[in-house]
């Protein structure tokens, strides 16, 4: 009669070993920019040509509401855009890690499944701070000025920051859905342009057809981009509506939506693709 072996199921990992694993996976990620520092360069292009394209060659096109200065005005929506610029990235290495078998090689070893990951986003945060270092530097050099006291400068970046880790997790969502590489670019270029230009990152929302202002004013970035510019003391136009004449909450509630839905569909699709 054939015995019978019984695998005991995966315990969760301590917080401390989830770290500490999750860590190792975010130097893994880093040790790669090294050899391919076209990512960062990725991530800085898009918000670098916004500026230059949006605040030089149209500035006489576009105005914002009161005459304020253009270009303070659209240094926000130009620092989100290296989150948006994330979520290509990220997608392209998860799925990257998937056909190629790091996965499996990953399941060979006594770690938490999570951690991977974790060690994804957490990498590629880093790298996006990098980025958006660079960015603010391009800012300053253009013209850009906060107007308000070094901890509220700080919280707008804190908030970017969130912001970015959580498109981070729409990153990792999409290559956990789609592992072909040219579906992943297309659909994370589309994804970015689409949260950029159905906001108010450069344009008052009150711009836009009637139709697709509740589609803008809720979007995550408006969001963001109105908070931002409250903290920074640069000009804002929130069109009257109740996200953008309530910033915090629509971010608090835009981005745990996001954070929340990503997160657990990523786990949960990870889990059956890796096993």
């Amino acid at each position: 009669m054939m015995a019978t072996t019984l695998v005991p199921p995966r315990r969760p990992a301590p917080p401390v070993a989830l770290a500490v694993e999750s860590l190792a996976v975010a130097g893994r990620r880093l040790n790669r920019l090294r050899q391919a520092p076209g990512r960062l360069i990725g991530i800085i292009m898009n918000p670098l040509v916004s500026m230059i394209v949006l605040g030089y060659l149209f500035q006489g096109s576009l105005s914002v509401t009161g005459g304020s200065d253009y270009q303070t005005y659209m240094f926000a929506g130009v620092a989100a855009q290296v989150g948006l610029a994330g979520i290509g990235p990220t997608a392209v290495a998860v799925a990257a890690d998937l056909r190629g078998g790091l996965v499996d090689r990953f399941r060979s070893l006594p770690i938490a499944r999570p951690s991977v990951l974790l060690g994804h986003t957490l990498g590629d945060l880093a790298v996006g701070l990098i980025g958006l270092a660079v960015v603010t530097a391009l800012g300053v050099l253009f013209g850009w000025r906060p107007e308000r006291g070094p901890l509220a400068v700080f919280a707008g970046f804190a908030l970017l920051a969130v912001f970015m880790y959580a498109m981070l997790w729409v990153g990792v969502l999409l290559g956990l859905f789609s592992r072909n590489m040219e579906t992943i670019n297309v659909v994370a270029g589309l994804v970015t342009v689409l949260l950029s230009f159905l906001s108010n990152a450069f344009q008052s929302v009150d711009r836009l057809p009637s139709w697709l202002r509740p589609i803008a004013d809720w979007n995550p970035v408006s969001a963001v981009v109105t908070r931002t510019r409250e903290l920074w003391g640069n000009p804002t136009a929130t069109g009257g509506s109740f996200p953008g004449e309530h910033a915090s909450l629509a971010v608090a509630i835009s981005l745990s939506a996001v954070f929340v839905v990503t997160v657990l569909l990523s786990l949960r699709r990870f889990r059956t693709a890796a096993s």
